[in-house]
């Protein structure tokens, strides 16, 4: 399963018109795989990625040149065995690729793999590896290293583990980056890289880690230290980079063609940064919309927090107001929250949701 470590994640992909960009996500292919890069990931939750993966890059590229992992998810509420088995059906339909070399059990926590074993969804992917539909199957997770641990030891079949790992999450006791690698790497399981921009943060970290590392490398992207860490540890097998235009593409692709791990200095460096970062009242927001769907009140969390965070890190209230504003016009607000908890069962950040949304409606209603 050797592939060059920079994989392109299509949970974020260019937008017009409110619709996926195929002729921006076109040109991000094609440079992706013109730099020799061939690992997509998608996902069946993903809207309009798999149908925009066929798009893109199926119906443009012989079947052989690139690899394709998409996602089966069973804790979304209402479905039963058959409604989630048929997501493979769907996702090879939507795709057009015939098969998949990475399928994953999606977004597996203590809270949610009761639900994967009831349908014997692990069954369900080996049966499909045996029919050759599936080449390596493995689950993406977010939650303890003890529920890992145990998740591995029930299933050492599993090819793979996606796990978020970044700088940021390193030492975070809820994500717990380290701890999950460490784990992984215990059960001897190859590691796929997820958030290590921590959705987009780690690209504009603080002004302090910005200064931080412009004084060691003036003219590298601070995108291009994160994912540097993720790729420097042993046992990965790539990094998902969730590119949204052809300007990221092209700075991941500068230097993860020839791909160099972190030095001594750098590694210092990033020391550092998190030390910086742990003090940092930033609400750790990826924007991944997993609590949007089961909000009664359609509040849109991701935004009232990238709202609240203008002013908690750089105290730019009034352009957070006016986020905020934008935010809300045709939706939810954060007062409207009735604490059900829907939003915080389904965080992969493990977020205190329902105490900073109060926060929100106080300073900006």
């Amino acid at each position: 399963m050797e592939t060059k470590k920079l994989g392109f994640g299509l949970m974020r992909l260019p937008k017009k018109l409110a619709s996926i960009d195929i002729e921006e996500t076109s040109k991000m292919v094609d440079l992706f795989l013109e730099a020799g890069f061939t690992y997509f990931d998608t996902a069946y939750v993903y809207p309009g990625s798999e149908a925009a993966a066929k798009k893109a890059l199926v119906d443009r590229y012989p079947r052989e040149s690139y690899t394709l992992a998409t996602k089966m998810n069973a804790a979304i509420p209402g479905l039963t065995e058959s409604m989630v088995k048929k997501q493979f059906e769907t996702s090879l339909a939507r795709t057009g690729a015939g098969y998949f070399d990475y399928y994953l059990l999606h977004a597996l926590q203590e809270g949610n793999s009761k639900k994967y074993d009831k349908f014997d969804i692990w069954g369900f992917a080996k049966e499909k590896k045996a029919q050759g539909l599936v080449r390596n199957y493995g689950f993406s997770f977010h939650d303890s290293p003890e529920v890992l641990d145990r998740l591995l030891t029930e299933h050492p079949d599993v090819d793979f583990v996606q796990l978020q790992i970044n700088y940021a999450d390193w030492e975070d006791k809820k994500v717990a980056s380290r701890a999950n690698y460490e784990v992984a790497r215990k059960h001897g399981k190859p590691i796929v890289v997820m958030e290590p921009v921590k959705g987009g943060k780690l690209a504009k970290p603080p002004k302090a880690v910005q200064e931080l590392m412009r004084s060691v490398s003036p003219g590298a992207s601070f995108a291009s230290w994160a994912i540097r860490f993720a790729a420097s540890l042993d046992g990965v097998l790539t990094v998902l980079s969730g590119m949204s235009d052809t300007a990221q593409m092209r700075d991941n692709l500068s230097f993860m063609r020839d791909f160099r791990p972190l030095d001594e200095t750098e590694r210092a460096v990033i020391r550092q940064a998190q030390e910086i970062l742990a003090k940092s009242a930033a609400v750790g927001c990826t924007a991944c919309g997993y609590c949007l769907e089961g909000c009664p009140k359609r509040i849109p969390i991701p935004q009232i927090f990238e709202a609240l965070n203008l002013h908690l890190v750089s105290g730019q209230t009034q352009p957070g107001r006016e986020a905020y504003a934008a935010a809300v016009a045709d939706a939810g607000a954060a007062s409207d929250c009735i604490r059900c908890k829907k939003c915080e069962a389904v965080c992969p950040q493990k977020l205190a949701i329902t105490e900073f949304l109060p926060q929100a409606a106080e300073l900006f209603e």
